[in-house]
């Protein structure tokens, strides 16, 4: 079996797949202090629960934004799965990348561009709603071309509870049914989601006219669904995309 595993700022995503099926996944926050002692605890509980036996985990592949995890990730699978994993950087992918230096570009940017353009094809805008938003542009030829990094959602709304003292925490997990809002829940609701649907349809629209055409947009990461229902110009929500990015790189290699 192949274990995935994509490292963010705030999450980490794994999954598990037998050939090209996914078995399971999960979502669970990054520990930046964890050891690869504690990290085999966790993954050996999410295993059980899914009735699957760690010991079956032949390959690992990984991307990751948070370099301190780097060697903690390296030791768990050389201790616990007797294995290195494989890192996806711009060396190991083959999708060309035309920027000034592919080194800077995020494994996770590359992994999602992979994937998007195997299941659908060239020409298309990748949203990722994580740490970050990023946009990450991909060619009818098939190249990533680059993109755009903005503030994630949860950032720009913790920044604002932090920093206005009379503003109270409030769920932005589903969008207001109004974007005049009756009262200040409801107001910090729609100015959140409603301008970063704004963000996402103005940035989306710009880099159509720098692409010279009407790129498909897809939306992956833990707020994509909701930022669907909101923009103009999401057309598809990819759940599992960074995974089966990493399948894809994995069988590739």
């Amino acid at each position: 079996m192949l274990l995935v595993i994509d490292i963010g700022n705030t999450n980490i995503v794994l999954g598990v797949y037998r050939d090209d099926h996914l078995l399971r996944s999960w979502r669970v926050r990054t520990e930046r202090q964890a050891t690869e002692d504690e990290f085999h605890v966790l993954v050996n509980n999410l295993f059980l629960s899914g009735n699957i036996d760690i010991q079956d985990v032949s390959e690992t592949i990984v991307s990751c934004v948070v370099p301190p995890i780097v060697g903690v990730l390296d030791s768990f699978c050389k201790k616990y799965l007797n294995h290195a994993p494989l890192w996806v950087n711009a060396r190991n992918v083959s999708m060309p990348i035309l920027l000034k230096n592919p080194d800077e570009v995020g494994a996770d940017r590359l992994v999602n561009a992979i994937a998007a353009y195997h299941k659908y094809g060239g020409n298309l805008i990748v949203i990722d709603f994580g740490t970050a938003t990023t946009f990450d542009c991909i060619s009818q030829q098939g190249e990533y071309l680059g993109g755009a990094i903005s503030p994630g959602i949860m950032i720009a709304a913790e920044a604002l509870f932090m920093n206005a003292s009379k503003l109270p925490r409030v769920d932005i997990y589903q969008a207001p049914h109004h974007v005049i809002g009756k009262d200040t829940a409801e107001s910090i609701q729609s100015g959140i989601i409603y301008g970063y649907a704004g963000l996402v349809d103005g940035i989306v629209k710009r880099i159509s006219i720098e692409m010279g055409n009407s790129p498909g947009v897809i939306a992956t990461g833990g707020l994509a669904s909701l930022m669907a229902d909101v923009s103009e110009y999401i057309e598809y929500v990819e759940t599992n995309l960074t995974l089966e990015g990493l399948r894809l790189i994995a069988r590739a290699v």
